[in-house]
């Protein structure tokens, strides 16, 4: 789960961090008392989507003005100005896609004088279980632009769970930044604040983009990313509250209220699998026969006939999804549920599209009876190499 930026503000304030004074927005007539509350001389009016490149990115409203999600002002009028041309607009940046994404949130901060522009970022190491730093002196690009031109100026390295985080973490960073004097005190005492929030948090990932170095000698986090852990949500009640249901997928959004794993993909053939592994070959194999997954989408070992019904739901609502294919290796999940759930969505949101069906395992003679004793229009194959010949052939004709 990710946040907005002046959410994640918040957050660091509360462990300590150096951060702008802001206020956001979400009406255009509380703009100008919002940017009267800060004391300038300059206000930054940033954009509030869950997507990167906001500076560099534009409005598709001909009406939003000059392009750029992240604007300077010089009074609090021009401030508030700028929010009324931002806010209800579809700003798009090279995260977002073509689509875009509508700006529903402004926040105007401070300005800060910057003499130096930094990077810093936490994550979760997969390859060594642990949480890992990432530095760079080039600090306000994208770290991958970095990565692929100049790999030299990136430092990482985790920390050991075992022995947890120590002063010297913060004193590499540091080093590794080209900080001096006062300032590696500074950044020791950040990267305390910034390890514990993380751990603290059930964070995946923490961003800082630019960590700056101001005209007074100060570390300040002048832009933040946070995204989060979803498997440990249930345990941060405070973090649910920041989240933003506008800025997700409404079919991922959807997946998520009935436990199911739903990701949506660019491809023609909706997916129905249970078992992420059997979900991934059955994409592959997917791909290997000429066509493109839509989704992936796992029902789990456990799922009922109402998550399966929902699941083929949102598989349809997906307006690129052309046919259907459902692949389940029955172990603890049923045949027969499958079946009973295909046939109950078919008929309460019906088939515009080719449905292929390769079901194996536990009840599959049920299942296949279900679906044969229906009146639904269904593909039988036998094997998954079966299955995804036939869904392909039906989708290209």
């Amino acid at each position: 789960m990710n946040i907005h930026e002046y959410q994640a503000k918040e957050l660091l304030k509360e462990y300590g961090a150096n951060v702008s004074a802001g206020r956001i927005v979400f009406k255009a007539e509380d703009a100008k008392s919002a940017a009267g509350e800060l004391d300038g001389p300059l206000w930054v009016v940033k954009a509030q989507i869950h997507a990167g490149g906001r500076g560099k990115g534009s409005f598709k409203e001909a009406a939003a003005g000059q392009a750029g999600g992240v604007r300077l002002t010089k009074s609090a009028a021009e401030a508030a100005d700028e929010v009324h041309k931002m806010l209800g607009r579809t700003l798009v940046t090279h995260q977002t896609g073509p689509e875009g994404k509508q700006v529903n949130r402004v926040y105007i901060e401070d300005g800060s004088g910057i003499k130096t522009e930094l990077y810093l970022a936490l994550l979760v190491d997969r390859n060594t279980s642990c949480v890992s730093f990432v530095a760079s002196t080039e600090g306000g690009m994208d770290i991958e632009e970095v990565a692929a031109s100049t790999p030299e100026k990136i430092v990482s390295f985790s920390v050991d769970p075992a022995s947890g985080l120590s002063a010297f973490h913060g004193r590499r960073v540091a080093f590794a930044l080209g900080l001096e004097g006062a300032l590696v005190k500074q950044c020791v005492k950040l990267i305390s604040q910034l390890y514990n929030m993380f751990i603290e948090r059930d964070m995946e990932m923490l961003e800082i983009n630019p960590l700056i170095v101001t005209e007074k000698d100060e570390l300040k986090c002048l832009d933040a990313k946070m995204g989060f852990d979803s498997n440990a949500l249930y345990r941060q009640k405070a973090i649910m509250g920041l989240r933003d249901e506008t800025e997700e997928d409404p079919k991922e959004l959807a997946a998520s209220k009935f436990d199911l794993n739903y990701i949506a993909l660019d491809g023609e053939i909706g997916c129905m699998v249970n078992g992420a592994g059997l979900a991934m070959s059955t994409m592959d194999i997917i791909k290997l026969y000429g066509a493109e997954p839509a989704n992936f989408l796992d029902v789990g070992g456990g799922a009922t006939t109402e998550k399966v019904t929902e699941a083929f739901k949102i598989i349809t609502s997906d307006p690129k999804v052309k046919g259907i294919l459902v692949n389940i290796f029955g172990g603890i999940m049923r045949c027969d549920v499958i079946a009973e759930g295909v046939v109950t969505a078919v008929k309460e949101v019906g088939l515009q599209v080719p449905l292929v069906v390769r079901l194996e395992g536990t009840n599959v003679e049920a299942g296949k009876k279900i679906l044969n004793e229906s009146d639904v229009d269904v593909i039988a194959a036998d094997d998954l190499a079966d299955a995804a010949e036939k869904i392909v052939q039906a989708v290209k004709g």
